[in-house]
Protein backbone atom coordinates (compact mmCIF):
# COMPACT_ATOMS: atom_id res chain seq x y z
CA UNK A 1 0.00 0.00 0.00
CA UNK A 2 1.46 3.27 -1.25
CA UNK A 3 2.40 5.95 1.56
CA UNK A 4 0.62 9.32 1.20
CA UNK A 5 2.66 12.50 1.04
CA UNK A 6 -0.40 14.92 1.49
CA UNK A 7 -0.08 17.47 3.71
CA UNK A 8 -3.78 18.19 4.00
CA UNK A 9 -5.57 19.10 7.19
CA UNK A 10 -8.25 18.04 6.60
CA UNK A 11 -7.63 14.40 4.72
CA UNK A 12 -6.63 10.80 7.05
CA UNK A 13 -2.69 10.83 8.13
CA UNK A 14 -0.45 9.32 6.19
CA UNK A 15 0.05 5.60 5.53
CA UNK A 16 3.37 5.66 7.05
CA UNK A 17 1.66 6.58 10.48
CA UNK A 18 -0.82 3.72 10.04
CA UNK A 19 -0.38 -0.02 9.41
CA UNK A 20 -3.16 -2.37 8.74
CA UNK A 21 -4.23 -5.03 11.30
CA UNK A 22 -2.77 -8.39 11.95
CA UNK A 23 -3.32 -11.01 10.52
CA UNK A 24 -3.92 -9.86 7.11
CA UNK A 25 -0.71 -8.80 6.63
CA UNK A 26 1.59 -8.85 9.86
CA UNK A 27 4.43 -5.99 10.27
CA UNK A 28 7.32 -6.52 11.83
CA UNK A 29 8.12 -5.11 13.72
CA UNK A 30 4.75 -4.62 15.73
CA UNK A 31 2.46 -2.48 14.37
CA UNK A 32 1.89 1.46 15.93
CA UNK A 33 -0.82 2.13 17.89
CA UNK A 34 -4.14 3.82 15.86
CA UNK A 35 -4.12 7.22 15.62
CA UNK A 36 -5.88 9.41 18.09
CA UNK A 37 -8.14 10.24 15.83
CA UNK A 38 -8.96 7.02 14.92
CA UNK A 39 -12.91 6.00 15.65
CA UNK A 40 -12.54 3.55 18.47
CA UNK A 41 -15.74 1.84 18.12
CA UNK A 42 -14.74 1.42 14.53
CA UNK A 43 -12.24 -0.33 14.69
CA UNK A 44 -14.10 -2.74 17.23
CA UNK A 45 -16.24 -3.70 14.42
CA UNK A 46 -14.15 -3.77 11.73
CA UNK A 47 -11.76 -6.74 13.50
CA UNK A 48 -15.47 -8.27 14.61
CA UNK A 49 -16.37 -8.75 11.13
CA UNK A 50 -12.75 -9.95 10.15
CA UNK A 51 -13.34 -12.58 13.00
CA UNK A 52 -16.55 -13.94 11.47
CA UNK A 53 -14.76 -13.96 8.29
CA UNK A 54 -11.85 -16.17 9.44
CA UNK A 55 -14.05 -18.05 11.13
CA UNK A 56 -16.32 -19.19 7.75
CA UNK A 57 -18.90 -16.74 8.59
CA UNK A 58 -20.48 -17.87 12.67
CA UNK A 59 -19.19 -17.26 15.97
CA UNK A 60 -20.86 -17.05 18.90
CA UNK A 61 -20.38 -14.06 21.43
CA UNK A 62 -18.48 -15.50 23.62
CA UNK A 63 -15.69 -17.09 20.78
CA UNK A 64 -15.90 -13.11 19.62
CA UNK A 65 -15.00 -11.92 22.96
CA UNK A 66 -12.07 -14.32 22.75
CA UNK A 67 -10.87 -14.04 19.56
CA UNK A 68 -11.15 -10.39 19.64
CA UNK A 69 -10.06 -9.53 23.43
CA UNK A 70 -12.80 -7.42 23.57
CA UNK A 71 -15.64 -7.14 26.48
CA UNK A 72 -18.85 -9.08 26.11
CA UNK A 73 -20.88 -5.84 26.70
CA UNK A 74 -18.52 -4.41 23.66
CA UNK A 75 -19.21 -7.59 21.58
CA UNK A 76 -22.86 -7.29 22.76
CA UNK A 77 -23.68 -3.80 20.93
CA UNK A 78 -20.74 -4.32 18.14
CA UNK A 79 -23.21 -7.51 17.08
CA UNK A 80 -26.67 -5.58 17.31
CA UNK A 81 -25.07 -2.28 16.14
CA UNK A 82 -24.72 -4.72 12.73
CA UNK A 83 -27.35 -7.01 13.32
CA UNK A 84 -29.56 -3.74 12.94
CA UNK A 85 -27.23 -3.03 9.35
CA UNK A 86 -28.21 -5.77 8.13
CA UNK A 87 -24.82 -7.56 8.00
CA UNK A 88 -25.16 -10.22 10.71
CA UNK A 89 -27.95 -12.10 12.03
CA UNK A 90 -28.32 -12.80 15.91
CA UNK A 91 -29.45 -16.71 15.98
CA UNK A 92 -30.00 -18.12 18.78
CA UNK A 93 -26.48 -18.22 20.42
CA UNK A 94 -24.59 -17.19 17.34
CA UNK A 95 -23.48 -14.32 15.57
CA UNK A 96 -23.80 -15.13 11.48
CA UNK A 97 -23.19 -12.90 8.68
CA UNK A 98 -25.95 -11.89 6.57
CA UNK A 99 -25.88 -11.23 2.78
CA UNK A 100 -26.22 -7.34 3.44
CA UNK A 101 -22.34 -7.24 4.60
CA UNK A 102 -21.32 -8.41 1.08
CA UNK A 103 -21.97 -4.64 -0.01
CA UNK A 104 -18.94 -3.62 1.53
CA UNK A 105 -17.35 -6.13 -0.81
CA UNK A 106 -19.38 -5.16 -3.58
CA UNK A 107 -18.58 -1.10 -3.04
CA UNK A 108 -14.57 -1.93 -3.88
CA UNK A 109 -14.92 -4.57 -7.04
CA UNK A 110 -17.70 -1.72 -8.23
CA UNK A 111 -14.85 0.67 -8.02
CA UNK A 112 -12.18 -1.45 -9.22
CA UNK A 113 -14.59 -2.32 -12.51
CA UNK A 114 -12.15 -5.15 -13.45
CA UNK A 115 -14.97 -8.00 -12.72
CA UNK A 116 -17.17 -6.64 -14.68
CA UNK A 117 -15.37 -5.71 -17.42
CA UNK A 118 -12.94 -8.81 -17.70
CA UNK A 119 -15.38 -11.56 -16.01
CA UNK A 120 -17.34 -12.40 -18.97
CA UNK A 121 -13.58 -13.36 -20.90
CA UNK A 122 -13.15 -15.53 -17.64
CA UNK A 123 -16.15 -17.40 -17.65
CA UNK A 124 -15.80 -18.38 -21.23
CA UNK A 125 -12.11 -19.21 -21.04
CA UNK A 126 -13.51 -21.81 -18.21
CA UNK A 127 -16.12 -23.03 -20.26
CA UNK A 128 -13.72 -23.75 -23.42
CA UNK A 129 -11.36 -25.39 -21.09
CA UNK A 130 -12.98 -27.19 -18.80
CA UNK A 131 -11.11 -25.80 -16.27
CA UNK A 132 -11.63 -23.18 -13.26
CA UNK A 133 -10.31 -19.70 -13.84
CA UNK A 134 -9.54 -16.81 -11.07
CA UNK A 135 -8.85 -13.22 -12.34
CA UNK A 136 -7.13 -12.08 -8.76
CA UNK A 137 -4.91 -8.86 -7.64
CA UNK A 138 -2.24 -7.97 -5.21
CA UNK A 139 -2.63 -6.98 -1.67
CA UNK A 140 0.90 -5.72 -0.42
CA UNK A 141 2.67 -9.28 -0.84
CA UNK A 142 -0.16 -11.59 -1.29
CA UNK A 143 -2.93 -12.24 -3.64
CA UNK A 144 -6.58 -11.92 -3.48
CA UNK A 145 -9.57 -13.32 -5.40
CA UNK A 146 -11.72 -10.50 -6.96
CA UNK A 147 -13.48 -13.39 -9.69
CA UNK A 148 -14.10 -17.21 -9.51
CA UNK A 149 -15.62 -19.12 -12.72
CA UNK A 150 -15.37 -22.58 -10.95
CA UNK A 151 -15.55 -26.32 -12.61
CA UNK A 152 -18.33 -28.13 -10.48
CA UNK A 153 -16.68 -31.50 -10.03
CA UNK A 154 -16.19 -33.88 -7.41
CA UNK A 155 -12.38 -32.65 -6.91
CA UNK A 156 -12.87 -28.71 -7.50
CA UNK A 157 -11.10 -25.23 -6.57
CA UNK A 158 -11.99 -24.26 -3.38
CA UNK A 159 -11.20 -20.55 -3.23
CA UNK A 160 -13.30 -17.88 -2.98
CA UNK A 161 -13.99 -14.41 -3.61
CA UNK A 162 -11.93 -12.11 -1.40
CA UNK A 163 -9.72 -15.05 0.21
CA UNK A 164 -5.98 -14.25 0.28
CA UNK A 165 -3.29 -16.33 -0.55
CA UNK A 166 0.66 -15.66 0.47
CA UNK A 167 2.22 -14.61 -3.39
CA UNK A 168 5.05 -17.23 -2.88
CA UNK A 169 2.90 -19.89 -3.10
CA UNK A 170 0.37 -18.92 -6.15
CA UNK A 171 1.62 -18.65 -9.95
CA UNK A 172 0.11 -14.86 -9.66
CA UNK A 173 2.33 -14.10 -6.79
CA UNK A 174 6.14 -13.98 -9.00
CA UNK A 175 3.99 -11.90 -11.52
CA UNK A 176 2.78 -9.81 -9.05
CA UNK A 177 6.79 -9.21 -7.77
CA UNK A 178 7.94 -8.36 -10.79
CA UNK A 179 7.30 -5.11 -9.97
CA UNK A 180 7.95 -4.84 -6.60
CA UNK A 181 9.73 -2.32 -4.85
CA UNK A 182 12.96 -2.70 -2.66
CA UNK A 183 10.42 -1.73 0.58
CA UNK A 184 7.66 -4.53 -0.77
CA UNK A 185 10.86 -7.37 -0.70
CA UNK A 186 11.70 -6.12 2.69
CA UNK A 187 8.19 -6.36 3.70
CA UNK A 188 7.46 -9.59 2.43
CA UNK A 189 11.00 -10.87 3.83
CA UNK A 190 10.06 -9.67 7.27
CA UNK A 191 6.19 -11.51 6.94
CA UNK A 192 8.12 -14.81 5.76
CA UNK A 193 10.67 -14.69 9.03
CA UNK A 194 7.42 -13.71 11.22
CA UNK A 195 5.10 -17.02 9.79
CA UNK A 196 7.19 -18.61 8.17
CA UNK A 197 4.23 -21.39 8.32
CA UNK A 198 1.70 -19.32 6.83
CA UNK A 199 -0.37 -19.52 9.76
CA UNK A 200 -2.26 -15.50 8.75
CA UNK A 201 -3.81 -17.36 5.72
CA UNK A 202 -6.95 -19.41 6.92
CA UNK A 203 -7.42 -19.81 2.89
CA UNK A 204 -4.62 -22.24 2.56
CA UNK A 205 -3.37 -25.20 4.52
CA UNK A 206 0.17 -24.36 6.47
CA UNK A 207 3.40 -24.75 5.31
CA UNK A 208 5.14 -27.87 6.69
CA UNK A 209 8.29 -26.93 5.17
CA UNK A 210 8.97 -23.44 3.62
CA UNK A 211 10.86 -23.13 0.70
CA UNK A 212 13.37 -20.79 0.75
CA UNK A 213 13.41 -16.84 -0.09
CA UNK A 214 15.10 -17.82 -2.91
CA UNK A 215 13.03 -19.95 -4.87
CA UNK A 216 10.03 -17.27 -5.49
CA UNK A 217 12.87 -14.50 -6.17
CA UNK A 218 14.03 -17.37 -8.84
CA UNK A 219 10.09 -17.60 -10.46
CA UNK A 220 9.82 -13.88 -9.89
CA UNK A 221 12.88 -13.65 -12.03
CA UNK A 222 11.60 -16.64 -14.50
CA UNK A 223 8.12 -15.19 -14.50
CA UNK A 224 9.50 -11.82 -16.15
CA UNK A 225 11.39 -13.15 -18.75
CA UNK A 226 8.31 -15.21 -19.88
CA UNK A 227 5.62 -13.03 -19.08
CA UNK A 228 3.64 -15.95 -17.05
CA UNK A 229 3.93 -18.17 -14.40
CA UNK A 230 3.69 -21.98 -12.79
CA UNK A 231 1.90 -23.27 -9.77
CA UNK A 232 3.15 -26.66 -9.37
CA UNK A 233 1.66 -27.86 -6.10
CA UNK A 234 2.52 -24.67 -3.83
CA UNK A 235 -0.26 -24.23 -2.25
CA UNK A 236 -1.39 -28.12 -1.51
CA UNK A 237 -0.54 -31.58 -3.39
CA UNK A 238 -2.41 -32.24 -6.31
CA UNK A 239 -3.22 -28.25 -7.07
CA UNK A 240 -1.68 -27.04 -10.19
CA UNK A 241 -2.04 -23.53 -12.33
CA UNK A 242 -0.75 -21.27 -14.69
CA UNK A 243 -1.24 -17.64 -15.03
CA UNK A 244 -0.71 -14.87 -16.86
CA UNK A 245 -0.87 -11.11 -16.00
CA UNK A 246 -3.65 -8.44 -17.76
CA UNK A 247 -1.72 -5.04 -17.68
CA UNK A 248 -3.35 -1.67 -17.82
CA UNK A 249 -3.93 -0.16 -21.23
CA UNK A 250 -2.04 3.28 -19.74
CA UNK A 251 0.49 2.49 -17.77
CA UNK A 252 1.71 -1.38 -18.90
CA UNK A 253 1.66 -2.48 -15.03
CA UNK A 254 -0.36 -5.51 -13.98
CA UNK A 255 -3.87 -4.82 -13.18
CA UNK A 256 -4.54 -8.00 -12.60
CA UNK A 257 -3.55 -12.20 -13.10
CA UNK A 258 -5.87 -14.65 -14.62
CA UNK A 259 -5.20 -17.74 -14.40
CA UNK A 260 -6.49 -21.86 -15.05
CA UNK A 261 -6.36 -23.65 -12.29
CA UNK A 262 -6.75 -27.63 -12.46
CA UNK A 263 -5.41 -30.92 -10.35
CA UNK A 264 -2.97 -33.32 -11.41
CA UNK A 265 -5.26 -35.95 -12.22
CA UNK A 266 -6.25 -33.97 -14.78
CA UNK A 267 -3.00 -31.80 -16.02
CA UNK A 268 0.79 -31.66 -15.24
CA UNK A 269 1.78 -28.45 -14.44
CA UNK A 270 4.27 -28.63 -17.82
CA UNK A 271 0.97 -29.71 -19.20
CA UNK A 272 -1.14 -26.97 -18.41
CA UNK A 273 1.91 -25.19 -19.48
CA UNK A 274 1.78 -26.76 -23.30
CA UNK A 275 -2.14 -27.36 -23.74
CA UNK A 276 -3.88 -24.51 -21.93
CA UNK A 277 -1.32 -21.56 -21.92
CA UNK A 278 -2.22 -20.56 -25.59
CA UNK A 279 -5.93 -20.13 -24.33
CA UNK A 280 -5.01 -18.56 -21.58
CA UNK A 281 -2.58 -15.71 -23.53
CA UNK A 282 -5.45 -15.11 -26.13
CA UNK A 283 -8.28 -14.74 -23.73
CA UNK A 284 -5.57 -12.38 -21.70
CA UNK A 285 -4.75 -10.41 -24.82
CA UNK A 286 -8.75 -9.89 -24.94
CA UNK A 287 -9.29 -9.08 -21.71
CA UNK A 288 -6.48 -5.71 -22.56
CA UNK A 289 -8.52 -4.73 -25.69
CA UNK A 290 -11.52 -4.96 -23.46
CA UNK A 291 -9.89 -2.37 -20.71
CA UNK A 292 -8.20 -0.03 -24.22
CA UNK A 293 -12.07 0.43 -25.44
CA UNK A 294 -13.83 0.19 -22.32
CA UNK A 295 -15.77 3.57 -21.99
CA UNK A 296 -15.73 5.97 -19.04
CA UNK A 297 -17.40 4.62 -16.23
CA UNK A 298 -20.87 6.45 -15.30
CA UNK A 299 -21.21 6.79 -11.62
CA UNK A 300 -24.25 5.30 -10.23
CA UNK A 301 -26.27 6.33 -7.74
CA UNK A 302 -25.57 6.81 -3.59
CA UNK A 303 -28.18 5.82 -0.94
CA UNK A 304 -29.68 9.01 0.22
CA UNK A 305 -29.75 9.88 3.87
CA UNK A 306 -27.32 7.12 5.32
CA UNK A 307 -26.19 9.71 8.49
CA UNK A 308 -30.25 10.61 8.55
CA UNK A 309 -30.93 6.73 9.58
CA UNK A 310 -28.12 5.97 11.59
CA UNK A 311 -29.15 8.83 13.54
CA UNK A 312 -32.98 7.82 13.66
CA UNK A 313 -31.39 4.39 14.63
CA UNK A 314 -29.38 5.58 17.59
CA UNK A 315 -32.51 7.45 19.03
CA UNK A 316 -34.49 4.43 18.53
CA UNK A 317 -32.27 1.61 20.10
CA UNK A 318 -30.01 3.80 22.44
CA UNK A 319 -26.62 2.47 24.14
CA UNK A 320 -27.16 -0.49 22.18
CA UNK A 321 -26.89 1.04 18.59
CA UNK A 322 -23.56 2.62 17.96
CA UNK A 323 -23.75 5.14 15.64
CA UNK A 324 -19.61 5.89 14.76
CA UNK A 325 -19.34 2.57 13.85
CA UNK A 326 -22.54 2.39 11.36
CA UNK A 327 -21.58 5.80 9.79
CA UNK A 328 -17.68 4.81 9.86
CA UNK A 329 -19.05 1.75 7.74
CA UNK A 330 -20.86 3.75 5.47
CA UNK A 331 -17.81 5.77 4.05
CA UNK A 332 -17.11 2.43 2.79
CA UNK A 333 -20.13 2.49 0.59
CA UNK A 334 -20.11 5.62 -0.95
CA UNK A 335 -17.04 4.29 -3.16
CA UNK A 336 -18.52 2.51 -6.54
CA UNK A 337 -18.33 2.52 -9.97
CA UNK A 338 -17.89 5.60 -11.20
CA UNK A 339 -16.42 6.94 -7.69
CA UNK A 340 -13.04 5.23 -7.32
CA UNK A 341 -11.53 7.80 -5.88
CA UNK A 342 -12.82 10.37 -3.76
CA UNK A 343 -12.04 13.56 -1.90
CA UNK A 344 -13.42 14.11 1.44
CA UNK A 345 -15.95 16.58 0.70
CA UNK A 346 -17.16 13.91 -2.05
CA UNK A 347 -17.12 10.80 0.80
CA UNK A 348 -19.45 13.70 3.10
CA UNK A 349 -21.67 14.46 0.46
CA UNK A 350 -22.34 10.90 -0.70
CA UNK A 351 -22.60 9.82 2.69
CA UNK A 352 -24.95 12.87 4.42
CA UNK A 353 -21.99 13.18 6.93
CA UNK A 354 -19.88 16.12 8.17
CA UNK A 355 -16.35 16.72 6.81
CA UNK A 356 -15.44 16.11 10.78
CA UNK A 357 -17.01 12.33 10.94
CA UNK A 358 -15.82 11.59 7.30
CA UNK A 359 -12.49 12.77 7.93
CA UNK A 360 -12.08 10.61 11.20
CA UNK A 361 -13.88 7.61 9.29
CA UNK A 362 -10.92 7.83 6.89
CA UNK A 363 -8.56 8.04 9.56
CA UNK A 364 -9.52 5.00 10.49
CA UNK A 365 -9.59 3.08 7.54
CA UNK A 366 -6.41 3.92 6.64
CA UNK A 367 -5.33 3.06 9.85
CA UNK A 368 -7.00 -0.66 9.28
CA UNK A 369 -5.40 -0.94 5.66
CA UNK A 370 -9.28 -0.46 4.10
CA UNK A 371 -8.18 2.97 2.69
CA UNK A 372 -5.29 4.43 0.84
CA UNK A 373 -4.33 7.83 -0.87
CA UNK A 374 -5.16 7.19 -4.75
CA UNK A 375 -3.67 10.80 -5.72
CA UNK A 376 -1.75 12.98 -3.14
CA UNK A 377 -2.13 15.67 -5.80
CA UNK A 378 -5.85 16.04 -5.80
CA UNK A 379 -6.30 14.45 -1.95
CA UNK A 380 -8.53 11.76 -3.28
CA UNK A 381 -8.73 8.42 -1.46
CA UNK A 382 -9.69 4.64 -2.56
CA UNK A 383 -10.80 1.45 -1.12
CA UNK A 384 -7.98 -1.56 -1.52
CA UNK A 385 -8.75 -5.22 -1.49
CA UNK A 386 -8.36 -5.58 1.98
CA UNK A 387 -12.15 -4.38 2.28
CA UNK A 388 -12.48 -7.68 1.08
CA UNK A 389 -11.63 -9.29 4.07
CA UNK A 390 -14.53 -8.20 5.72
CA UNK A 391 -17.40 -10.61 5.13
CA UNK A 392 -16.80 -11.37 1.73
CA UNK A 393 -15.04 -14.89 0.98
CA UNK A 394 -17.57 -16.92 3.08
CA UNK A 395 -20.88 -14.51 1.62
CA UNK A 396 -19.41 -15.54 -2.12
CA UNK A 397 -20.31 -19.08 -1.63
CA UNK A 398 -24.11 -18.54 -0.54
CA UNK A 399 -26.61 -20.23 -2.25
CA UNK A 400 -29.87 -19.77 -3.07
CA UNK A 401 -31.31 -21.56 -0.36
CA UNK A 402 -28.93 -20.50 1.98
CA UNK A 403 -30.01 -17.16 1.21
CA UNK A 404 -33.79 -17.94 1.78
CA UNK A 405 -33.74 -19.96 4.75
CA UNK A 406 -34.27 -17.26 7.01
CA UNK A 407 -36.28 -15.81 5.53
CA UNK A 408 -38.87 -18.40 5.26
CA UNK A 409 -38.54 -19.41 8.73
CA UNK A 410 -39.43 -15.96 9.79
CA UNK A 411 -42.53 -16.50 7.34
CA UNK A 412 -43.17 -19.65 9.58
CA UNK A 413 -43.45 -18.42 12.70
CA UNK A 414 -45.52 -14.71 11.50
CA UNK A 415 -48.15 -16.88 9.91
CA UNK A 416 -47.78 -20.42 11.45
CA UNK A 417 -47.85 -22.34 8.68
CA UNK A 418 -45.13 -24.40 7.10
CA UNK A 419 -43.20 -22.08 3.92
CA UNK A 420 -41.42 -23.20 1.20
CA UNK A 421 -39.13 -22.73 -2.01
CA UNK A 422 -38.66 -24.25 -5.12
CA UNK A 423 -36.86 -24.36 -8.48
CA UNK A 424 -38.21 -25.76 -11.64
CA UNK A 425 -36.61 -29.07 -12.70
CA UNK A 426 -37.14 -31.33 -16.05
CA UNK A 427 -35.40 -32.09 -19.40
CA UNK A 428 -35.19 -28.72 -20.35
CA UNK A 429 -31.40 -26.85 -20.97
CA UNK A 430 -30.22 -23.72 -21.72
CA UNK A 431 -30.28 -23.99 -25.92
CA UNK A 432 -34.04 -25.19 -25.21
CA UNK A 433 -37.11 -23.20 -25.08
CA UNK A 434 -38.95 -22.27 -22.17
CA UNK A 435 -41.50 -24.61 -20.84
CA UNK A 436 -43.84 -22.47 -21.09
CA UNK A 437 -43.40 -22.64 -24.96
CA UNK A 438 -43.01 -26.70 -25.31
CA UNK A 439 -45.76 -29.49 -25.15
CA UNK A 440 -47.83 -28.89 -22.20
CA UNK A 441 -47.59 -32.86 -21.53
CA UNK A 442 -43.30 -32.35 -20.93
CA UNK A 443 -43.15 -33.74 -17.06
CA UNK A 444 -41.66 -30.77 -15.66
CA UNK A 445 -41.08 -30.88 -11.89
CA UNK A 446 -40.38 -28.37 -8.94
CA UNK A 447 -37.73 -29.52 -6.58
CA UNK A 448 -38.21 -28.44 -2.77
CA UNK A 449 -34.70 -26.62 -2.17
CA UNK A 450 -35.43 -24.79 1.17
CA UNK A 451 -38.55 -25.49 3.78
CA UNK A 452 -39.39 -24.08 7.25
CA UNK A 453 -41.94 -26.36 8.63
CA UNK A 454 -44.81 -24.93 11.47
CA UNK A 455 -45.66 -26.52 15.02
CA UNK A 456 -48.78 -27.20 14.09
CA UNK A 457 -50.30 -30.99 14.77
CA UNK A 458 -51.79 -30.72 11.17
CA UNK A 459 -49.29 -29.71 8.27
CA UNK A 460 -47.90 -30.34 5.24
CA UNK A 461 -45.44 -32.81 5.06
CA UNK A 462 -42.67 -32.22 2.58
CA UNK A 463 -38.95 -32.77 2.36
CA UNK A 464 -36.21 -30.83 1.08
CA UNK A 465 -35.18 -32.63 -2.16
CA UNK A 466 -38.57 -33.54 -3.01
CA UNK A 467 -40.47 -33.49 -6.83
CA UNK A 468 -43.73 -32.48 -7.37
CA UNK A 469 -45.30 -32.59 -11.30
CA UNK A 470 -45.03 -28.44 -11.71
CA UNK A 471 -48.90 -28.36 -12.73
CA UNK A 472 -50.19 -29.67 -9.76
CA UNK A 473 -48.28 -27.16 -7.42
CA UNK A 474 -48.83 -23.48 -6.79
CA UNK A 475 -45.23 -22.90 -6.99
CA UNK A 476 -45.09 -25.29 -10.14
CA UNK A 477 -47.72 -22.86 -11.55
CA UNK A 478 -45.62 -19.52 -10.84
CA UNK A 479 -42.63 -21.13 -12.29
CA UNK A 480 -44.28 -22.61 -15.78
CA UNK A 481 -44.98 -19.22 -16.30
CA UNK A 482 -41.66 -17.86 -16.81
CA UNK A 483 -41.91 -13.93 -17.54
CA UNK A 484 -44.84 -13.75 -17.54
CA UNK A 485 -45.20 -15.42 -13.91
CA UNK A 486 -48.20 -13.91 -12.18
CA UNK A 487 -48.08 -11.77 -9.19
CA UNK A 488 -49.22 -15.23 -7.23
CA UNK A 489 -50.94 -18.35 -7.86
CA UNK A 490 -53.47 -20.00 -5.07
CA UNK A 491 -54.07 -23.83 -5.85
CA UNK A 492 -57.13 -25.43 -4.12
CA UNK A 493 -56.70 -29.41 -3.36
CA UNK A 494 -54.06 -29.95 -5.34
CA UNK A 495 -51.62 -31.83 -5.37
CA UNK A 496 -53.39 -33.59 -2.22
CA UNK A 497 -57.20 -32.86 -1.08
CA UNK A 498 -57.24 -30.52 1.52
CA UNK A 499 -54.29 -28.74 0.48
CA UNK A 500 -54.09 -25.06 -0.23
CA UNK A 501 -51.00 -23.26 -1.02
CA UNK A 502 -50.28 -19.49 -1.85
CA UNK A 503 -47.30 -18.99 -4.08
CA UNK A 504 -45.32 -15.84 -5.34
CA UNK A 505 -42.42 -15.56 -7.60
CA UNK A 506 -38.74 -14.98 -6.55
CA UNK A 507 -36.80 -13.12 -8.88
CA UNK A 508 -33.16 -12.38 -9.85
CA UNK A 509 -31.09 -9.18 -11.01
CA UNK A 510 -32.23 -9.15 -14.10
CA UNK A 511 -36.31 -9.69 -12.49
CA UNK A 512 -35.98 -12.93 -14.12
CA UNK A 513 -38.20 -15.55 -11.63
CA UNK A 514 -35.60 -18.17 -10.77
CA UNK A 515 -37.15 -19.79 -7.73
CA UNK A 516 -40.67 -19.39 -6.29
CA UNK A 517 -41.99 -19.43 -2.10
CA UNK A 518 -45.38 -20.98 -0.84
CA UNK A 519 -47.20 -20.96 2.65
CA UNK A 520 -49.33 -24.20 2.90
CA UNK A 521 -52.30 -24.46 4.90
CA UNK A 522 -55.59 -26.75 5.39
CA UNK A 523 -58.60 -25.92 3.67
CA UNK A 524 -60.56 -26.36 7.14
CA UNK A 525 -58.24 -23.42 8.28
CA UNK A 526 -58.16 -20.84 5.58
CA UNK A 527 -60.51 -19.50 3.56
CA UNK A 528 -59.15 -18.65 -0.14
CA UNK A 529 -60.27 -14.81 0.60
CA UNK A 530 -58.50 -15.32 3.65
CA UNK A 531 -55.54 -16.71 2.00
CA UNK A 532 -55.29 -13.62 -0.08
CA UNK A 533 -56.09 -11.49 2.54
CA UNK A 534 -54.00 -12.78 5.89
CA UNK A 535 -50.55 -14.84 4.00
CA UNK A 536 -49.88 -12.95 0.37
CA UNK A 537 -48.82 -9.19 2.16
CA UNK A 538 -46.88 -11.63 4.79
CA UNK A 539 -45.91 -13.77 1.79
CA UNK A 540 -44.93 -10.49 -0.89
CA UNK A 541 -42.36 -9.13 2.05
CA UNK A 542 -40.65 -12.54 2.39
CA UNK A 543 -40.04 -12.45 -1.35
CA UNK A 544 -38.94 -9.03 -1.65
CA UNK A 545 -36.64 -9.23 1.37
CA UNK A 546 -34.88 -12.63 -0.75
CA UNK A 547 -34.79 -10.97 -3.59
CA UNK A 548 -32.71 -8.05 -1.79
CA UNK A 549 -30.38 -10.21 -0.57
CA UNK A 550 -30.08 -11.62 -4.14
CA UNK A 551 -29.00 -8.92 -5.70
CA UNK A 552 -26.39 -8.08 -3.29
CA UNK A 553 -24.97 -11.28 -3.27
CA UNK A 554 -25.38 -12.05 -6.77
CA UNK A 555 -23.72 -8.67 -8.03
CA UNK A 556 -20.50 -10.01 -8.85
CA UNK A 557 -21.25 -13.75 -8.89
CA UNK A 558 -23.97 -16.05 -10.31
CA UNK A 559 -26.35 -17.67 -7.18
CA UNK A 560 -26.69 -21.42 -7.00
CA UNK A 561 -30.42 -22.21 -7.50
CA UNK A 562 -29.55 -25.01 -5.54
Amino acid sequence: MPASTTNDPHGPRAAEQAAPEAPEASEVPAAPAAPAEAVTPLLRGIAVLRRLTEADGTLSPSALERSTGLARATVDRVTATLAHMGYVRLTGRDVTLAPRAAELGNAYLAALRLPSLLSPRADALADELDESVSLAVADRDAVRFIHQATRRRAMSLSFRIGDLLPAERTAPGPLFATEWTDPDWHHWRARRAADPHDTAFPAVPPSDHPAPDEDFTRRTTRAAADGWALDDQLIEPGLVAVSAPVRDPGTGRVTCVASVVSHTSRHTAAGLRDDLLPALLTTVAAMESDLRTAPPPEPGPVRAGLAVWTGASKHELGRSFVESLARGLTVLTAFGEGRSALTLTEVAKATGLSRATARRALITHEYAGLITPASPADRTFALTPRVLSLAFPPLSRLSLPQIAQPHLDELAARVRESASMAVLSGPASADQPHPRTRHKTTPYEIQYTARAATTRVLSAHITVGARLPARTTALGRILLAGPAAPDHVLTDGEPEAGLRSLAVPVHDRAGRPVAAIDVTTHAARRTPESCAAELLPALRETAAAIESDLRTAGRFRTVPPT
